[in-house]
């Protein structure tokens, strides 16, 4: 075995040893295994948080965005962060307080008028959303894994996404959402470590960034282009569906359990703090890696997708290859998993209520759903990229609104909620058929529609049904 493999496998093998050994803390009931108890500290939810959130789409489809695009890659990552940072500054807080008067172990109960209830049309609906974009997600993450061992390795595609799934199978089957944060916790160190060393060894073989300018000119011009090309509505719009995307968190099951996982909601500024701290770095190097590779893997690179991978290959001692692909897989693991587990949450706690009232049946959904997620990872298309932002936008632009308005106490009736959702799902797909996603982000247009409808049907609904 060579020693990029040891390097590998040692890393991977220490956060499934973390993950199952939050048996010690676990107890055998279902709101345990699906939120942690909610007693989990502010550092370890920011660390947690920022490990899930940036993911594969950050590894393998952010890198690769950049190396087509070029400079603007920067508006992509600017973007998300305003939008993330205006959900943590207003939203996070009210809806760790809502989940405190009105306890709930799913994001899909958040849609219902009494989340209490264990089952309801509003709930099912969102429960089938759930299913459906999260699924298509948490294949993506699988993807993207596989996408890097097989650079690495050589491996079988397939190889990587069943490598993916048992880890994730084997630590969420231990301890649930609390294995899948604390794994979240040493992967996020791992994870900023890896592409600091990428950076560190980019600048060594190219030079300082006015020396990168100068070479990204000489490959292509554009590359240094802030407007990208061909933009139907201009720079600005480009930016604001971006902004709009960050903003998309709110319809984030994955995400959204674990500030209800936090231990209390005067906890939220502090995670903030910790979630940022890691996430601005995190995200500035990513794209400046992605333009680093465009001079160093000049001609040699068939998929964008696989810049890292390629890059940690040839230019890191394999020692460190292996630390930084560890940190590749744990990404895409660190989102998977916590997908997973709200699959199987939206499965036995709201299309199924009795069937979850077993710990035990609670966690073959889990096993169950994975098998489903591995079968749309090994068939679905490679770009990770193109998945992440689709399944996102999906989440974002049908369940977000409804839950930001259930969050913020507003009156919304059940037919104003469905017809929300169903109008933001349309327009996603009219969006996307008219060409028009590149230019501006489909989650925006779609939140303007979902919310132009509940202004309109307010005129017809004064009361709650």
């Amino acid at each position: 075995m060579s020693v990029t493999a040891i390097s590998f496998v040692g890393i991977l093998a220490l956060f499934l040893l973390i993950g199952i050994s939050s048996i010690r803390k676990k107890h055998e009931d279902v709101n345990d295994y699906l939120t942690a108890g909610c007693n989990t500290p502010a550092w370890i939810i920011g660390l947690s948080s920022v490990a899930t959130n940036n993911s594969g789409y950050m590894f393998i489809g952010l890198v690769g965005y950049t190396w087509v695009a070029g400079v603007s890659a920067f508006w992509v990552a600017f973007g998300w962060l305003v939008g993330d940072w205006f959900v943590w500054r207003g939203f996070h807080r009210r809806l760790r307080e809502y989940s405190e008067k009105h306890p709930v172990n799913t994001i899909p109960a958040l849609t219902s008028q009494n989340p209490a209830l264990e089952s309801s049309p509003l709930r099912i609906v969102s429960a089938v959303l759930t299913l459906l974009f999260l699924s298509v997600y948490a294949a993506a993450q699988l993807k993207a894994g596989s996408k890097a061992l097989h650079v690495m390795f050589e491996w079988p595609v397939w190889l990587g996404a069943v490598l993916g799934a048992v880890v994730v199978v084997l630590y969420s089957f231990a301890g649930g959402l609390r294995a899948s944060i604390w794994t979240d916790v040493a992967q996020s160190f791992v994870m900023l470590l890896g592409m600091l060393l990428l950076c560190i060894a980019a600048m060594i073989n190219v030079g300082f960034p006015w020396t990168l300018a100068d070479r990204l000119y000489d490959i292509n011009p554009a590359l240094l282009d802030w407007t990208p090309d061909n933009l139907a509505f201009g720079t600005l719009a480009f930016v604001l569906g971006w902004v709009a995307a960050g903003l998309g968190v709110i319809g984030q099951p994955h995400i959204l359990v674990r500030t209800i996982a936090l231990r209390r909601p005067e906890d939220v500024p502090a995670a903030r703090k910790v979630y940022f701290g890691w996430y601005i770095p995190f995200a500035l190097m990513t794209v400046t890696i992605g333009l680093y590779a465009r001079v160093l893997l000049a001609g040699d690179l068939t998929d964008p997708e696989l810049t890292l991978p390629t890059m940690a290959q040839a230019y890191l001692p394999e020692v460190l290859a292996g630390m930084v692909l560890a940190a590749i897989f744990a990404a895409t693991l660190s989102t998977a998993d916590s997908m997973l587990l709200s699959c199987s949450a939206a499965i036995s706690q709201d299309l199924i209520p009795r069937f979850g009232q077993s710990y035990v049946r609670t966690k073959f959904g889990t096993l169950g759903i994975t098998l489903v997620v591995l079968g749309v990872a090994l068939s679905a298309p490679a770009n990770v990229f193109a998945l992440v932002v689709f399944a996102w936008s999906a989440l974002g632009g049908t369940l977000g609104p409804v839950i930001l308005l259930r969050v913020l106490k507003v009156r919304l009736t059940r037919p104003t909620a469905v017809v929300m959702m169903l109008a933001g799902f349309v327009t996603l797909i009219t969006w996307q058929a008219l060409g028009y996603s590149d230019s501006l982000y489909e989650l925006l247009p779609a939140l303007i529609v979902s919310f132009g409808v509940y202004f309109l049907m307010r005129l017809f609904y004064r009361k709650e049904a």
